[in-house]
């Protein structure tokens, strides 16, 4: 699996992306959905990868400078054709290794508390992700969850 850093102007990134959107907004009212569009993906402190296979796209990540010891993971996301690979837990692990050589002494993430984001939470638990109060500008919502993990 080749995982790179992606401008996001090629169409199966913005395709996936729009994916991801349309999902999140299934599932979570709108004052509960804090997934990034592709204009807040390209924002300066916000660092995106896309992950790809013999030429197919299989997931993406993005991990977002809160400050310079704190950052946060965004859009996550696997293909839907490639569930249940591996996908997501290599591009955690590539966000998690730049964290770290960026000098984060913190990394944190939202998402959802519905049954819907059980995995990701399991995901995110078995890298050593802890349940947290909510950080940076999230308030408390039952529709999140929060974690974080010092790096």
């Amino acid at each position: 699996m080749d995982i790179k850093i992606d401008d996001l102007t090629g169409p199966e990134v913005a395709e996936l992306v729009g994916q991801h959107l349309q999902n999140m907004s299934e599932l979570s009212p709108p004052e509960s959905t804090h997934a990034l569009n592709l204009d807040g993906l390209r924002s300066k402190d916000v660092t995106f990868w896309s992950a790809w296979e013999q030429g197919e796209l299989t997931g993406c990540g993005a991990l977002k400078e809160l400050d310079e010891q704190h950052g946060e993971i965004k859009s996550m996301r696997t293909s839907s054709s490639h569930l249940r690979r591996g996908v997501a837990r290599r591009i955690l692990a590539h966000i998690i290794d730049e964290a770290k050589q960026r000098g984060y002494q913190r990394l944190s993430l939202e998402t959802g508390s519905m049954e819907a984001f059980a995995p990701a939470r399991r995901l995110y638990a078995s890298f050593g992700f802890q349940y947290c109060q909510p950080f940076s500008n999230y308030v408390e919502d039952p529709n999140s969850v929060f974690m974080t993990m010092e790096l």
